[in-house]
């Protein structure tokens, strides 16, 4: 995906989530949004928009995807989530928030107006971490 973004996209971005847009990121959107990513390729770029370290693919390949719940008070509950060959979270600064864990692994995090989720929500029924992320912009549209 990074090596497909044009570089006036990657600048833009980076600008807008700088001047307050909020940033969603899902799966591979949680890698674009790493400062550190870990086995990548070499000449992977990231947006370097969260202050994590994340590992690619680290719950398996594809035949390994699996639905679980996770549970987070941002969202008043636990809320099912998919797992395609996620990423997982590293490292994090003290400033990065973690929303839910899975296991022994944080799975949602956020920092500042920016979310990542190692998780694909938009594959459910349930709309609340979209809800939730929503609410970064005071919930306007």
């Amino acid at each position: 995906m990074a090596h497909l973004m044009e570089p006036a996209l990657k600048q833009s971005i980076q600008q807008r989530a700088t001047a307050g847009m909020p940033v969603l990121g899902t799966c591979a959107g949680m890698i674009l949004m790493a400062r550190e990513i870990q086995d990548g390729r070499s000449d992977q770029e990231s947006l370097q928009l969260m202050d994590i370290g994340v590992r690619r693919n680290a719950y398996g390949r594809q035949i390994d995807s699996f639905e679980a719940d996770v549970t987070s008070p941002a969202i008043g509950g636990s809320a099912p989530a998919v797992f395609i060959r996620a990423p997982q979270i590293t490292r994090q600064s003290p400033d990065v928030e973690e929303l839910a864990r899975h296991g022994d692994q944080a799975v949602a995090v956020r920092q500042g107006n920016r979310l990542a989720l190692a998780f694909h929500p938009e594959l459910t029924p349930d709309r609340r971490w979209h809800q939730y992320f929503l609410s970064f912009n005071g919930g306007t549209r």
